[in-house]
């Protein structure tokens, strides 16, 4: 078997084309370092054991593995159970490749069905896509939609408490979508959307409002509220979860008249894997099913009155004119749509609830365990679910020391948010007992 498909007049060919002369010339951007850093300084000819033990020996140098962890900032560590990979690897899904040929493809296509079922009645929307790359992605191309939704306006009203990273990437694609006025809301003291600076922004020229929900901080924003101000102004209201798992204890963000919902999947049958991939979900109401972007998956009866799946809609450009299509998205998440939908389906509604209740009552016991030491308090008065921020002296210090005893005790703020430089986000789930929340106190007395 080969796993090097191309030939060295391949790689030549390839590199006249792009108009540079070597593949060190092609990464000549990445710094040099860097790239002497990259190799891997294996002997020629070694057997699979010395290899396996040099690469696990190297492994063994990254601290971050061992520690214990409270970081969650858009990547929540929880427990997947053993079933969702052992579905996973079965051969007829984890080979399957996108379903162009519907017909041969019923088994691929049923799992999709049942993923858009499940996101569906957990945002409490109409229809759900076959899912996005990731939930930033599915956040940009929300707002894409809104755009479509309301053609005639420019402007894009964004929670400054929506994940940093998040808003980042909405930047991103809207830079080839013309005049697009992108404003910034500040946060108030309760961690949520300032509602006096949103009622202020919106006019008849707004096209949505974008809030995270939970927010980048945790806090669980006023849905009900922004919905009534930006529907007054006729404004399309799009909502972020970047920690899926909340809406196992918070309202549907559907229920709130929110009309499109997207969020990041991961923290439903995922594992960090040091950062991916991740699972993007999206959600709308019926009336706007046509401008989604990505595909969807209906269920049908064929000629003799059999059960079938088909690709329903797919307003995308492989499959209609560029400039009628919705979306430029190649693919569909298929592996990673398939583990929420068995982490979904093997855990039920009420062991969705008892788990996020679960995160809800450690993320407060952790708050309440920092506050004690007298060092610390909640920078925001709002309610959390299972982050919170925490405010006090020698902030990115005081994580600093705390990596060096072992344990990561939160993503400290002054990165993105300098006037946060004294606060520190942290998180708890069901995977930190007791202890783990004694400890973490401890290395921030």
């Amino acid at each position: 078997m080969r796993f090097i498909p191309h030939t060295p007049e391949d790689v030549r060919a390839m590199l006249a084309t792009v108009g540079v002369a070597s593949v060190a010339e092609l990464f000549a951007d990445v710094p040099a370092a860097l790239r002497e850093r990259a190799r891997l300084d294996l002997p020629p000819g070694a057997s699979e054991s010395a290899v396996r033990a040099r690469l696990e020996s190297l492994a063994a140098r990254n601290p971050g593995a061992a520690c214990l962890s409270f970081l969650g900032a858009g990547a929540y560590p929880h427990f997947v159970p053993a079933v969702v990979d052992q579905i996973l690897q079965r051969a007829e899904f984890y080979s399957a490749y996108t379903p162009y040929q519907p017909e041969v493809s019923q088994g691929t296509l049923q799992a999709i069905f049942e993923f858009q079922s499940l996101v569906a009645m957990l945002f409490d929307c109409d229809v759900a896509n076959a899912s996005m790359y990731d939930g930033a992605s599915a956040t940009a191309e929300a707002v894409l939609m809104a755009l479509r939704v309301r053609p005639k306006r420019r402007k894009v009203l964004v929670s400054r408490a929506l994940h940093p990273q998040y808003r980042q990437v909405i930047t991103t694609y809207l830079e080839g979508a013309g005049d697009v006025e992108v404003i910034e809301i500040n946060f108030d003291a309760t961690g949520a959307t300032d509602q006096g600076a949103l009622a202020a922004a919106l006019d008849d020229g707004t096209a949505a409002v974008v809030v995270g929900y939970p927010n980048f901080f945790g806090v669980l924003e006023p849905l009900d509220a922004i919905v009534t101000a930006a529907h007054a102004r006729g404004a399309v209201v799009v909502s972020a979860t970047a920690e899926t798992l909340a809406l196992g204890a918070a309202k549907a963000p559907g229920t709130s008249g929110v009309d499109i919902v997207v969020g990041e999947g991961q923290s439903l049958g995922g594992a960090l894997n040091y950062g991916g991939p991740g699972v993007g979900l999206f959600a709308t109401r019926s009336e706007h099913v046509r401008l989604m972007p990505g595909r969807l998956v209906g269920e049908t009866v064929d000629g003799d009155g059999r059960r079938g799946y088909v690709l329903t809609l797919a307003t995308r450009e492989q499959h209609i004119r560029r400039e009628k299509a919705t979306s430029n998205i190649c693919t569909n998440q298929g592996l990673m749509a398939l583990a929420v939908t068995v982490h979904l389906s093997m855990i039920g509604r009420q062991g969705l609830r008892t788990l996020a209740l679960t995160n809800l009552q450690r993320a407060h016991a952790a708050a309440t365990a920092l506050c004690a030491t007298n060092r610390w308090t909640r920078r925001f008065s709002g309610a959390i679910f299972n982050e919170f921020v925490i405010a006090g002296s020698d902030a990115r210090a005081a994580v600093d020391a705390a990596r060096g005893r072992g344990v990561l005790a939160g993503v400290p703020l002054g990165t993105w948010y300098p006037e946060l430089d004294d606060s520190v986000l942290v998180c708890a789930t069901e995977i930190h007992a007791e202890s783990d929340i004694a400890m973490l106190a401890e290395v921030l007395r």
